[in-house]
């Protein structure tokens, strides 16, 4: 085992002999000669007589130490367990080289005397083999060795204390706090419910069904089968009804509307082709052509209807239909138009709301024709209004002609040349230029008629102005 010496001199040289090194000691004194080691003794030289006493107590061996109390009140001090024993304590060691020898220590280097003969090679001579120690130098002092000095260390075997640690404490497990828990929903005890049975003997029924529980509902009596029959009639009649309605109020409308774009278109291409200085117009028509349109202005700038010949159901669905006996449009006698009040497209449901005075114009092919409506017995001409020019009270044999009248559908008479008098005598030359509108009375029946009596008041070449009438509305 290596390391500083006694005196501060290097510890044993790798060989396993122990050296005083070649350095100088303190105090000046000089260094020792290699010590021998024979059997198990190391021959210590002594100190030099200057050396420091201090020193040679510091280094002095346990022998020399003061001795211990020995009072049976200190009680001797454990030995630990695997540390070296005390010299004073360990057994003696022989003195001699004829003594049994000591174990080598582990793993020190032995002594050539003891290791076994190395083999030679072949044809090599052979070194012959120590067959003693090493003798004492001479001229070096010796002194025999105390049996209780301390052994060197390099004699002693080496043994390692372990580091006494203390023992760890077992790991303590902190469990996690949890919230406590809800104690579990009781259910309530099952209730048993006893299944019920008939009070009368089912033999023919194989299957269970509740409609026999119930007693059979009462036949019904004569007088309330005619009652719910009579119910179910008229709530059939209602529905029946109230489809014709909408049929004959929006479904015929709509209708009535594509003919009356048709027949329109037709009557501009006639006037378009026909447009030339030298026409005239015409006062024959087919049954269902169109012969002049009709503005009302005040129904509004959008209304306007094509007047059809002939007051057939099929000619009135599609618009007005001129009387074919009564005068044409701006003719001397009296020009007579029809039209559906409700439904198959209505172009007079509103000829209740006309008053005295208000324009009708009529467009034909050449020219432009303004009648107004006469007065009625509740609604008299106002002379201060302009546009009552020329309107007036009518006498003699057109007494009976009035703005407005309600008469039964067989007073025919009052689309003659002189409304409402079949006797009376005038020249063709003398009629005046009169127009009447005709229409179911009152809404949504036919059982009277509504009479519209009007007086020509002017007419205007057509060109490009418009009659300022049409601007009333």
């Amino acid at each position: 085992m290596g390391g500083a010496g006694v005196n501060g001199a290097p510890g044993p040289r790798p060989n396993g002999v122990p050296g005083a090194g070649s350095g100088p000691r303190r105090n000046g004194a000089q260094a020792p000669q290699p010590a021998a080691r024979f059997g198990g003794t190391l021959d210590v030289p002594d100190a030099a007589p200057h050396a420091d006493p201090s020193e040679v107590s510091r280094h002095s061996y346990p022998a020399e130490a003061p001795p211990r109390p020995s009072s049976p009140e200190a009680a001797p001090r454990p030995h630990p367990v695997g540390a070296p024993q005390h010299p004073a304590e360990a057994p003696p060691r022989p003195s001699s080289p004829e003594a049994a020898p000591r174990p080598h220590p582990v793993g020190a280097p032995q002594h050539p005397a003891d290791l076994p003969p190395r083999p030679q090679p072949a044809g090599v001579p052979q070194r012959p083999q120590p067959t003693e120690r090493r003798p004492q130098p001479t001229g070096v002092p010796s002194r025999p060795r105390p049996a209780a000095l301390r052994p060197h260390p390099a004699e002693a075997p080496t043994e390692v204390i372990r580091p006494l640690t203390p023992q760890d404490a077992p790991t303590e497990v902190i469990r996690p706090v949890l919230p406590p828990r809800r104690p579990a929903p009781v259910d309530p005890p099952t209730e048993f419910v006893e299944p019920e049975y008939d009070d009368y003997p089912d033999d023919e029924d194989d299957y269970a069904d509740d409609d026999y529980d119930d007693p059979p509902p009462p036949k019904p009596t004569t007088g309330a089968v005619v009652v719910r029959s009579i119910g179910e009639l008229m709530v059939t009649a209602g529905l029946v009804i109230l489809l014709f309605v909408v049929y004959e109020v929006w479904i015929t409308d709509l209708m009535s509307a594509q003919k009356q774009a048709d027949v329109t278109a037709d009557l501009d291409r006639q006037w378009e082709v026909a447009d030339d200085p030298e026409r005239e117009q015409k006062f024959e028509y087919a049954d269902g052509e169109g012969i002049a349109k009709l503005y009302i202005p005040v129904f509004g700038p959008d209304y306007h209807f094509t007047v059809v010949e002939g007051t057939s159901a099929a000619n009135l669905e599609v618009g007005p239909g001129h009387y074919t006996k009564s005068a044409p449009p701006g003719q001397p006698g009296n020009f007579a138009v029809a039209g559906h009040r409700v439904g198959k497209g209505a172009p007079f449901n509103d000829l209740d709301l006309l008053n005295p005075c208000d324009a009708i114009v009529i467009e034909t092919q050449t020219d432009w024709f303004v009648y107004r409506m006469l007065p009625t017995s509740d609604q008299p001409v106002d002379p201060a209004d302009p546009r009552c020019k020329g309107v007036e009270a009518q006498e003699g044999e057109y007494a009976a002609a009035v703005g407005r009248r309600i008469v039964t559908p067989d007073k025919g008479e009052v689309v003659l040349p002189v409304p409402g008098n079949a006797d009376a005598q005038v020249p063709k030359d003398q009629l005046k230029r009169m127009m009447t509108l005709t229409t179911c009375h009152p809404k949504f029946s036919n059982a009277q008629r509504m009479i519209v009596h009007a007086v020509l008041v002017r007419e205007q070449p057509k060109g490009d102005d418009l009659p300022p009438e049409l601007s009333e509305g």
